[in-house]
């Protein structure tokens, strides 16, 4: 891939976060072009490399979350070692960081510092509760902004406690809701002038933020939306359903065309034309019935039968996937969403393609997540430290 055909080439970004949400939304910058540069202590890095699955002693979580980022290992303790970054500050369009507020500017690295060697910069700030607030200094993972932010108090079943969903997702909104201000601040400085400006991404607001009507709802007709297991409170019928050979599918058809769809293709034309049932609100006050009808419709039938009558009428429909499911699936292969990389052994191995596809400049995978400390010397060299500077700072525990 041609650098300069990515549509945030010539961008630098410096990284300070570990872990997941800052690492994340400065991997999505590199993705587009832009050169990262991620800040490891010398003394093992970025713990990510070393969490979940490892292959050859090595996280494959960290070869993706760290692809096309720069390792540069640096001891934020050392007072060398924090005028190293801020030198490679003075230089970057984007600061991404992800401690707890407070902890850079107790090394010399806060905001007003950096912004005043470099005014242009962007700093991505991304925290449990924000940098402001009565809870701004206490710790916050993903975990937290879910629990906070409402998304678990409403996920799972009714008649059980709240379940997390499979991901780190709290971690993971707020990566992409910081990647967003970064480009907006970026933006506002292009076309209005000006300086750079700090971008404040708290977890818990930015999983908040993705709660649909939860707040109007509650403030207008003091409802309390509670968990309700797999179907779409209020909009029916959308629900998972289980196949006679113990498969497990989704079915959307809320929309009052595709409902008729569903009712015909089930061998119920009276439901399809039943005007009581026309709009949502009529099925909604029917749901038990319909979900009960449709449940029983599917359990006659085999997965595969299912789907390809509901693929006939066009009812929106989907097994639930495993992981394995999408390495045979022609849609995940026709879009290039397994991307099939080299690992340093040589073994092949897939990673997931690149969110979103733009079709004049791609993002692309240039190299999997590096070697500890892999890009110091060069990333020092290009600041204008000579070769005897580097094996100095290295012999004194800087770098």
């Amino acid at each position: 891939m041609n650098e300069q055909k990515k549509p945030l080439a010539g961008l630098k970004v410096l990284e300070l976060g570990t872990l997941i949400a800052g690492p994340f939304a400065a991997r999505i910058l590199g993705e587009f072009g832009a050169e990262v540069i991620k800040i490891e202590s010398p003394d093992g890095g970025d713990p990510l490399r070393k969490w979940r699955k490892l292959y050859e002693g090595t996280s494959l979580w960290w070869t993706l979350q760290a692809r096309n980022k720069k390792s540069v290992t640096v001891n934020l303790k050392h007072p060398d070692g924090v005028a190293i970054v801020r030198a490679l500050a003075r230089e970057a369009d984007i600061v991404v960081e992800n401690f707890r507020p407070g902890v850079l500017e107790k090394l010399g690295l806060g905001w007003e510092t950096l912004s005043a060697e470099n005014p242009g910069l962007v700093m991505l700030r991304l925290s449990g509760f924000g940098q402001s607030g009565p809870m701004a200094q206490q710790p916050g993972f993903g975990a937290i902004g879910e629990s906070m932010g409402g998304l678990r108090y409403v996920t799972g079943f009714p008649d059980r406690p709240p379940v997390k969903t499979g991901i780190s997702i709290g971690d993971s909104i707020a990566a992409l809701w910081g990647a967003l201000g970064a480009m907006m601040a970026l933006r506002h400085k292009e076309v209005n002038g000006g300086t750079g400006q700090v971008v404040d991404v708290a977890l818990y607001e930015a999983v908040f933020a993705m709660m649909e009507s939860l707040v109007p709802e509650f403030d207008v007709f003091g409802f309390v939306r509670e968990r309700t297991g797999n179907i779409m409170p209020g909009i029916t019928p959308s629900n998972t359903h289980t196949t006679k050979d113990g498969r497990h599918i989704t079915i959307g058809a809320n929309g009052d065309a595709i409902f008729r769809r569903l009712m015909a293709a089930m061998g119920r034309p009276d439901l399809a034309d039943d005007p009581a049932l026309a709009d949502n609100a009529g099925r909604d006050a029917r749901r038990d019935e319909l979900y009960a009808l449709i449940d029983a419709w599917v359990a006659q039938h085999d997965e595969a039968a299912v789907l390809r009558v509901l693929a006939d009428a066009e009812v929106p429909a989907s097994r639930i996937y495993s992981v394995a499911d999408m390495f045979a699936d022609p849609q995940f292969l026709a879009r290039e969403m397994l991307q099939t990389v080299t690992l340093p052994d040589g073994r092949e191995c897939r990673m997931p393609g690149i969110v979103p596809k733009l079709s004049a400049t791609p993002g692309s995978t240039e190299w999997l997540g590096p070697a500890l400390g892999e890009h110091t010397d060069v990333v020092l060299a290009a600041l204008g430290y000579d070769a005897a500077r580097i094996a100095a700072l290295r012999a004194a525990g800087a770098i």
